[in-house]
């Protein structure tokens, strides 16, 4: 990952991939930059037709074997080593696509986003030889707690939360190769404990990042 690349990433992921091991941070790199790449195109569309047809490119490479896929594109070539997990990335697409949709957004279309993220962090547990679904309900509240930090309506925001509760604090502790996975989480529940959505909101947000980062707890 390049300093410009690190740029791009929001500070709470940032901050958790600053907790990877040598062998997980080109996974959870690539996983977050895609995922950013995916939130700029939803989140600077005016034309919801215009982000679709950006959306459905990646998702076409996403389908193709990895060979097949264009070359000089760094961010593809990152995301060579999901073979066999690739329905994961689809998933990610389609779950931001979800947030495209007319007039408010529905409980069904936070949860098909928040089920995409989820999803991709389950299939890069198993890349790393663990169990998925610890690694999924984690993913789901963090990306609830962090769509609701980005809504301004209350009545969208108190229902992301809302969903967030349902899926309550993580139910098991991570193996250490998902650790930048156990700050967002951790970040994420201590935010909807306070009700606010905000991941990092000030000085002992960061102390407990960094306390999750390194004992995992």
């Amino acid at each position: 990952m390049t300093e410009d690349d690190l740029a791009r990433l929001r500070m709470p992921q940032r901050l958790a991939l600053t907790y990877a091991s040598r062998s997980t941070r080109p996974g959870f790199a690539a996983l977050f930059l895609v995922d950013t790449t995916l939130a700029d195109i939803v989140r600077q569309a005016r034309e919801p037709m215009l982000a679709q047809l950006r959306l459905a490119w990646w998702r076409d490479r996403f389908e193709q074997d990895v060979a097949d896929r264009p070359a000089g594109n760094p961010l593809l070539a990152s995301l060579a080593d999901w073979a066999g997990e690739e329905s994961a990335l689809r998933g990610l697409v389609d779950g931001w696509e979800q947030l495209l949709a007319d007039g408010p957004l529905t409980r069904n279309a936070m949860m098909g986003f928040a089920t995409g993220r989820g999803e991709c962090f389950a299939a890069l547990a198993r890349l790393h030889g663990a169990a998925g679904d610890a690694a999924a309900q984690a993913g789901r509240l963090w990306a609830l707690v962090d769509l609701a930090s980005g809504l301004s309506d209350p009545h969208e925001r108190e229902t992301a939360l809302a969903l967030a509760r349902i899926e309550g604090a993580p139910a098991h502790t991570l193996p250490r190769a998902m650790r930048p996975l156990t700050v967002l989480a951790g970040l994420a529940h201590r935010a909807l404990k306070r009700a606010d959505g905000a991941l990092l909101a000030g000085a002992g947000d960061m102390l407990a990042a960094m306390r999750l980062g390194l004992l995992g707890r």
